[in-house]
């Protein structure tokens, strides 16, 4: 049954992973080089992430800097940006690109809000999803007698307060990001 009840948190603590891992990729209207980390270069055929080609870097609150290792990969780069999906338009100026983020505008803000509402409930719902798992399991485990009816009432307490914890924290997760988008 412990067995169970820990790849049950391990799965809930994967879901939570994935959660900030998704928030770091919506601008916040700051320069934060994690908004690039799901673009993609066409370089000699390989898919390659901007990181493994160039330097990113933040020079000022709303700017960040791209300087390739290879400045024959510099318009690759910008075309790669520009089919994306972050919404800023690349300047190049043959060394470096900069990417300047533009301040949000309050629907603007209202709208990313609205998103990480809906990425916090399907996180949620990934939650439950493993909480319900977890309890099929330890179901079929009462029904085979590897575990006493007891112990099927304390498991599904703990999967439950397992389930408490993590929705607690998808919702401080949550919070923390809504916060950081209404900054001005």
């Amino acid at each position: 049954m412990q067995e169970v009840l820990k790849k049950s948190e391990e799965r809930m603590q994967r879901r939570i992973d994935h959660l900030t891992d998704e928030y770091k990729s919506i601008r916040a209207g700051r320069a934060n080089p994690a908004i690039l980390e799901k673009v993609t270069v066409d370089y000699y055929s390989v898919p390659t992430p901007i990181n493994q080609l160039a330097s990113v870097s933040v020079i000022e609150a709303r700017t960040l800097a791209i300087q390739p290792w290879d400045t024959s990969v510099l318009k690759m780069i910008e075309k790669a940006i520009q089919t994306s999906d972050i919404g800023i338009n690349p300047q190049n100026d043959g060394k470096i690109i900069r990417l300047i983020f533009p301040p949000l505008t309050e629907d603007k803000r209202k709208e990313i809000a609205k998103e990480i509402a809906s990425i916090a409930e399907d996180t949620k719902v990934q939650i439950r999803n493993v909480r319900r798992d977890t309890i099929d399991k330890l179901e079929s485990m009462e029904k085979s007698s590897e575990i006493t009816e007891d112990d099927l009432k304390l498991g599904k307490k703990k999967a439950q307060d397992q389930t408490d914890k993590f929705i607690k924290e998808v919702d401080a997760v949550a919070e923390k990001k809504k916060k950081e988008i209404m900054e001005i």
